[in-house]
């Protein structure tokens, strides 16, 4: 059977990979490295770079493929998700077979961990024929946007909850939390919270050489944070970016 380890490689900086992950990318037959378009190139040169620092096995192959687009437009929001995960899915198997031919192991290098806001899992569960999973943790943009600010993530004896940029922006302020973590924002989602007492932590491209972090009062730095995205968005093409908001007496 075909192992397929799925590797948490952190926020692209080297530094950030354990060892564990540093020996099963060593390990592997077959690394694969995902290409998501011109504009965000930089996340496949950043795989290559630690591909190139990191591994040192010459028998090992990389192997590099275009992931499909998912369908924005798509009305229903969990089948255009379902739709694509069928389709990425299928360009895995695809390139696995025409590098593999039966038993071998397979890396695939992800961003942060792959527990969190990642479909690797859920579409490494899809391939034909099926894969034993294996998993090595990495550092999730959560711990290093905590680790750029300096900054605990929980108050005293104080839950805490991580949500997406579409639900806060839909459903407004969780009940029942005085701090929430907001990934996957494909906008700026806290500009439709009422900003009194609020305090935001934004980072983006963490782990980068390019990281750009701010922090202060929503009501002041809201502002300042959309128009630093958005002058980095038209200068690199993409951005990925979390923030974390604490609601203050």
């Amino acid at each position: 059977m075909m192992t397929l380890s799925v590797i948490g490689i952190g926020c692209g900086d080297p530094g950030q990979l354990t060892r564990a992950a540093i020996r099963t990318i060593n390990d592997a037959d077959l690394v694969l490295i995902p290409r998501k378009g011109a504009a965000k190139s930089d996340l496949a040169d950043l795989r290559r770079s630690i591909c190139a620092e990191v591994l040192a096995n010459e028998k090992t192959r990389i192997a590099e493929f275009d992931l499909p687009v998912r369908d924005a437009d798509e009305a229903d929001y969990r089948k255009g998700v379902d739709d694509w995960h069928d389709a990425v899915a299928a360009t895995w198997s695809r390139t696995i077979a025409s590098h593999l031919a039966g038993d071998g192991k397979v890396a695939l290098l992800i961003w942060g961990d792959p527990s969190l806001y990642d479909s690797s899992l859920r579409i490494a569960r899809r391939l034909n024929p099926s894969p034993k999973i294996e998993v090595v943790p990495g550092i999730t943009s959560i711990q290093a946007l905590c680790a750029a600010h300096a900054l605990p993530l929980n108050d005293i004896g104080e839950p805490f909850l991580v949500t997406t940029g579409r639900r806060l922006r839909e459903g407004g302020w969780p009940q029942g939390v005085d701090t929430v973590v907001v990934m996957l924002d494909g906008g700026t989602a806290f500009q439709s919270l009422d900003p009194a007492g609020l305090h935001i932590w934004w980072g983006a491209y963490l782990g980068m050489p390019d990281q750009i972090v701010m922090s202060g009062a929503l009501a002041e730095t809201g502002s300042r944070i959309v128009a630093v995205r958005q002058a980095a968005r038209e200068r690199h093409g993409w951005i990925m970016d979390s923030y974390i908001l604490k609601r203050r007496p």
